[in-house]
């Protein structure tokens, strides 16, 4: 989307659609509530996309009494709250009516800029007669964000009038009207909820368009508190993924509308997300907001994606995300997640959808509870309590102080060493949000221990040991939907627990067949499937391949990265033709592939967060050959020779020779006791993996932080 200029004049923010002016609704109240119930009556086949998916206006507005009520309770409310006196005769026509009446078919029509105003008169009409056909760019009226805090959020948007502080019918109708204003496509009704679109219709009649629904609706546990819950990162399968982060940022918030959770994701609209989904995504409005010292007003556009009950809103500004690639080097990074951070949050004051918790991920959004608590503290965003996430240590964005100063535009007191200040010259983005956030989370409880050390902390060992007190250790899990060999379309066979002794050899097959490795259902076939850098424990890898291939065995080598590894993995590949392949390359499919025809799955490395490769590997029947780090101490268990107990093969220091020890120990195993081989098989696909324990201690943590 191109940039827009922004507008010198300063408006009333983002007021769209709203009531028409009084010279055309001069009828009674009563007669236009009557004609809307006539209105409605002949729709039964055409549903509203929206209703489906935009979120409940009760849930989002309600005071804390509302929030407890039980939903009987919410629906009654929300009637009383939106529909006047004068209205009540046409309710109670419609509730006679048959089912297929109530389904209201949106009207299609043009709101001119002067309809933009909110009549005074309090011949205002019912709400249910503003439905309008959704409309994918519908551009609100061009905004000047306030330089100091970009608090734009709209003034009626910030109104939360509850059902018991409406007066009379004629209050009522213009109470309902001015709500409809901000509330335009900032609410969105969870699937089981949406039962019916009458009870409804007062708060979202207005609502502008959700996007397209992809599948089918999540099955949420309505007896558990509620809470909404904003994540902000940097990227999310299946719009853009590098890493694991990807994968959280996609798994976990559907999960959490499982448990009952409001979940909003806030990326970045770049450029490299597939046209498939670019095509998908509806506008939802735009904004200018100024950033740092720059003396600029900035282009912030929003376009909203909605799947599984998650909506995923995507801050569009093709001066920062037109790039192919979400990063590049911290000189043009530093000022694009400076920008992201601020415009995320200004995003949620514009759509006035205040969330309860705002949880951020990796450094790239760590500059989130910095501006929550400084910029915005007085904005309604400011309200949010902040959780930060460590997906990877190692980086941390910092640069020099007069940089980041001037793309945040921060105040002086958060540069100090306790903050965002290190090494007296610099500024880690980073460390200021461990410093300003609510409560410290990482993937897996190792690592929470593990960074809090000299050895693993990258230089912040101290930082977080002072802020440990609010540091919790959360494993990731794997989303079963992707990862499910019973189900897995790349896979040559399905198998499950029973079946994966036979299938899982024809799975072998396929995977030598293809690969170009001597077909034999006999060979030890272990797969490595990483990232090609140090971290990976490749130097470990790398020199012991030739003791590791020893006639009865063959790796197979999946992944990009570092030259240096890839030029290793190569030359094994040239000289072990039927032992070795070496797959330079991302390919997800083969992935799965390898997954379900490899033995064993090795992850060496220097030191893991979490991992995720592990957790695919035992559900698929792979056993792990890992080194006791991180979350691959936290889910695998050393095979005991005695006991039978454990899940997979481990070793302690980072050491080649241990390693070596660890695969040997795996092969001494597979030849020589097939039969415990197999029980330690099905037990690894017995065992929960996904991301439902996990996404329970974070709703917990949730209401830790959020007791009312």
């Amino acid at each position: 989307m191109a940039r827009k200029k922004a507008s010198s004049v300063k408006k009333k923010p983002a007021t769209t659609k709203v009531a028409a002016p009084a010279a055309e609704k001069a009828a009674s109240v009563e007669e236009k509530a009557i004609s809307a119930v006539t209105e409605t009556a002949p729709t039964e086949e055409k549903k509203e996309p929206a209703a489906k998916e935009t979120v409940s206006a009760e849930k989002k507005t309600a005071p804390v009494a509302e929030k407890a009520a039980p939903a009987e309770e919410k629906k009654v409310s929300a009637v009383k709250e939106t529909v006047p006196a004068a209205e009540k005769t046409a309710v109670a026509a419609e509730k006679a009516a048959s089912p297929e009446e109530k389904k209201e078919l949106p009207v299609k029509k043009t709101v001119s800029a002067k309809e933009k105003t909110v009549p005074a008169a309090p011949e205002a009409p019912p709400v249910e007669e503003k439905k309008k056909t959704p409309a994918k760019k519908t551009a609100p009226a061009k905004e000047k964000m306030d330089p100091a805090a970009a608090k734009t959020t709209p003034a009626e948007g910030k109104k939360r009038t509850s059902a018991k502080k409406a007066a009379s019918a004629e209050e009522k109708a213009v109470s309902a009207a001015a709500k409809a204003v901000p509330a335009k496509g900032k609410k969105r009704t969870s699937a089981k909820k949406a039962a019916s679109v009458e009870e409804k219709s007062a708060p979202a009649a207005v609502e502008a368009a959700s996007a397209v629904e992809e599948v089918s609706a999540v099955n949420v546990m309505s007896n558990l508190p509620r809470r909404s819950v904003a994540f902000i990162g940097s990227e999310c399968h299946p719009f853009v993924k590098t890493g694991g982060l990807g994968d959280v940022m996609y798994a976990l918030p559907r999960e959490l509308v499982r448990l009952n959770c409001d979940v909003r994701v806030i990326l970045p609209r770049y450029a490299c997300i597939p046209q498939k989904y670019q095509d998908q995504m509806v506008y939802r409005g735009e904004f200018y907001m100024d950033l740092g010292k720059t003396g600029r007003n900035y282009y912030v556009g929003i376009m909203e994606y909605v799947c599984d009950g998650v909506v995923y809103d995507f801050i569009d500004n093709q001066e920062f995300f037109s790039s192919g690639n979400p990063y590049l080097n911290l000189v043009d990074d530093i000022p694009k997640y400076c920008f992201f951070s601020k415009a995320a949050l200004a995003a949620l004051n514009y759509l006035n959808w205040i969330p309860d918790i705002v949880h951020c991920h990796d450094w790239q959004a760590a500059l989130v509870p910095v501006y929550l608590r400084t910029l915005f503290q007085d904005s309604p965003i400011g309200h949010a309590r902040s959780i930060l996430t460590i997906h990877n240590l190692r980086f941390q964005g910092i640069y020099n102080i007069p940089t980041i100063q001037y793309w945040s535009g921060l105040p002086d007191s958060v540069f100090g060493m306790g903050a965002l200040k290190e090494n007296y010259v610099d500024a880690n983005m980073l460390k200021g949000g461990l410093a300003y956030a609510d409560r410290i989370t990482t993937v897996s409880g190792t690592y929470a221990y593990e960074i809090q050390t000299a050895e693993y902390g990258e230089h912040l060992e101290n930082h977080l040991r002072y802020h440990s007190g609010k540091l919790r250790g959360i494993v990731n899990g794997i989303d079963y939907g992707m990862w499910n060999p019973e189900t897995d379309s790349a896979l040559t066979v399905h198998y499950n627990r029973d079946t994966v002794l036979e299938h899982k050899m024809e799975n072998k097959l396929a995977l030598q067949k293809e690969l170009g490795l001597e077909e034999d259902a006999g060979k030890f076939v272990i797969g490595l499937i990483s990232r090609l850098t140090n971290q990976k424990g490749l130097d470990l890898v790398s020199s012991i391949i030739p003791q590791v291939l020893d006639g009865n065995t063959q790796v197979v080598v999946l992944g990009t990265g570092d030259k240096q590894y890839e030029d290793t993995f190569r030359y094994y590949e040239g000289a072990n033709r039927g032992t070795f392949s070496a797959c330079i390359q991302y390919d997800e499919a083969r992935a799965h592939r390898i997954y379900a025809g490899a033995d064993a799955l090795l992850v060496p490395s220097r030191f893991e967060p979490c991992g995720l490769t592990q957790l695919n590997a035992m559900h698929y029947g792979t056993l792990p050959i890992v080194r006791e780090t991180g979350g691959l101490k936290d889910t695998v268990q050393p095979y005991n020779i005695f006991t039978g107990d454990g899940n997979g093969f481990t070793f302690d220091r980072y050491d080649a020779g241990l390693l070596l020890d660890a695969i040997n120990r795996a092969k001494t195993l597979y030849f020589t006791n097939r039969d415990q081989w197999n029980q330690v098989v099905r037990r690894d696909m017995e065992k929960d993996v996904s991301w439902e324990n996990s996404a329970k201690q974070y709703k917990d943590l949730y209401l830790e932080l959020t007791q009312w």
